[in-house]
């Protein structure tokens, strides 16, 4: 679609309210399968994945957004715990916006007051349209639920609801929510005009650049890397046997045996490792001739980062590590320790590791996806003022291998399912003794805040003040810390 077409169209409506078909106007795709795809797979396994995959033919024949709707909707819902349901908030946001278009987008953004229709369920979009694009007013079907569970079927229609919509002038009533109205029925209550594209233009439309989000998607959640369409589900499926081959290989031979003999079994698996240093790194850290060990500091990208670290450098690390399972920790190479969040404690703890050698931390405490750092916790400046950043990167085409929500221990598990999965690391600059606590006379604050500038550059990352906390907040409604782990702690 030509940017000229949709700004007569914006011409035409008022610039205080627009009501707006959300699928009809701001998504590219013209099918909603995959993202019911993407409900199955996280909210509910492989098996119900497979499932739904196996019934798109059905949902072809009876129309995505027709009868097959209501097949979808049974199929991924059906059993599914209502109160722990987070995936429209955690998961969907990421993949909405890779199917955005920015022409678009611009047309709806531009008005002060947005109503939007919408086919797919509440809770499937909801927290996407209100969190990220301020919507006023969403009209969407709610899912019958009993005990707690959805029954994956549509409630029914209130025969007046429809009234409630109509304003005369605007909507002024922030956060109302109604029962779906076919955009024909919506767009008479709204006399500024009712938004739709057709097919050809959806598809004409271009990507929403990242620089445009209205609000910055720093963290998601779930193991899905790609939108799983059927032609992606099906290349996945035909790679699953081979990627489970290949996993066993990277874990048992890759991950346990010597460092000095790892590298090319991960390589020859088809695993990619970039190394790089900065001039002056490698000869002074050599240099160092200290009864402490070396404290290598790293950004958090995946619960392996200690593990490359040690391989890139080869020599053997300590790691301190905050979620770390019981399974994770049996079998990891090198040491592994676990956090307590008790600050004098783990001050103690990693006082005591430097002493018998090198330690590397992740003073971020959490991992994150995209482009930004988290808040580095300032505790390791004040252990020691040999301290050498490393910026670490992952990129992965399949599955993730983090998690707010699901287990933990699986984690390496999915990165190493991925085809390709690569990691750069980059050892920066020894940190110069003006730098440091105890050399430089630098605040614990102003010495994490350093590191993690330094770091941000190295990586062409966005610095930010968020937190672990905030992380768990936003995906999974606590604060990262069950309840086993708190008992472990006490």
């Amino acid at each position: 679609m030509k940017a000229t077409s949709l700004v007569q169209k914006k011409a035409q409506l008022s610039p205080k309210t627009i009501s707006f078909d959300f699928e009809g106007t701001l998504l590219r795709s013209t099918s909603l399968f995959p993202y019911f795809m993407l409900v199955a797979f996280e909210a509910g396994g492989l098996l119900r994945f497979l499932i739904l995959f196996l019934s798109y033919p059905l949902v072809w024949l009876l129309g995505e957004h027709q009868l097959g709707l209501y097949v979808m909707v049974f199929l991924c819902f059906f059993g599914i715990k209502r109160d722990t349901f987070r995936i429209g908030s955690s998961v969907l946001p990421k993949f909405f916006f890779e199917d955005v278009g920015w022409e678009a987008f611009e047309a709806v953004m531009c008005h002060e007051k947005r109503v939007v229709s919408t086919k797919l369920p509440r809770v499937m979009v909801e927290g996407f349209l209100r969190d990220y694009l301020g919507v006023e007013v969403v009209v969407a079907r709610e899912l019958k639920s009993l005990n707690g569970y959805f029954l994956g079927l549509f409630e029914g229609k209130n025969g007046n609801s429809s009234t409630n919509l109509s304003q005369e002038d605007h909507v002024c009533t922030k956060d109302i929510t109604f029962d779906y109205i076919d955009g024909h029925e919506l767009s008479p209550f709204f006399k500024e005009g009712y938004l739709k594209l057709n097919i050809d233009e959806r598809r004409n439309l271009h990507p929403l650049p990242r620089e445009k989000y209205p609000k910055n998607l720093i963290f998601h959640d779930g193991r899905m890397a790609f939108m799983p369409t059927p032609t992606s589900t099906l290349v996945m499926f035909l790679w699953l046997p081979l990627g489970l081959f290949l996993m066993f290989f990277r874990f048992t031979l890759g991950v346990s045996l010597p460092f000095n003999v790892s590298a090319p079994f991960l390589a020859f698996s088809g695993t990619r490792t970039t190394v790089s240093r900065e001039p002056a790194s490698a000869s002074s850290i050599e240099k160092q001739n200290h009864k402490e060990g070396m404290l290598y500091v790293c950004n958090h990208r995946t619960l392996l980062d200690p593990l490359y670290i040690s391989c890139v450098l080869k020599k053997p690390l300590s790691a301190v590590i905050y979620s770390l399972s019981r399974f994770n920790e049996l079998v990891s190479p090198i040491k592994t320790i676990r956090l307590t969040r008790d600050r004098e404690k783990d001050k103690e703890t990693m006082e005591k590791l430097l002493r018998q050698g090198n330690l590397v931390v992740c003073p971020e405490g959490t991992t994150c996806r995209e482009p930004y750092l988290l808040r580095f916790s300032p505790l390791f400046a004040e252990l020691t003022d040999e301290i050498v950043p490393v910026a670490v990167d992952v990129k992965v085409s399949m599955f993730y291998g983090t998690t707010a929500s699901g287990h933990k221990y699986l984690d390496p598990v999915f990165h190493f399912l991925n085809p390709n999965p690569s990691y750069s690391i980059k050892i920066l600059e020894k940190l110069p003794k003006s730098e440091t606590c105890h050399g430089g006379g630098k605040s614990r604050i102003e010495v994490a805040n350093f590191v993690q500038s330094e770091i941000g550059k190295a990586l062409g990352f966005t610095c930010t003040s968020f937190t672990r906390k905030d992380k768990y907040m936003v995906l999974a409604g606590n604060d990262g810390v069950n309840k086993k782990q708190r008992e472990s702690f006490t």
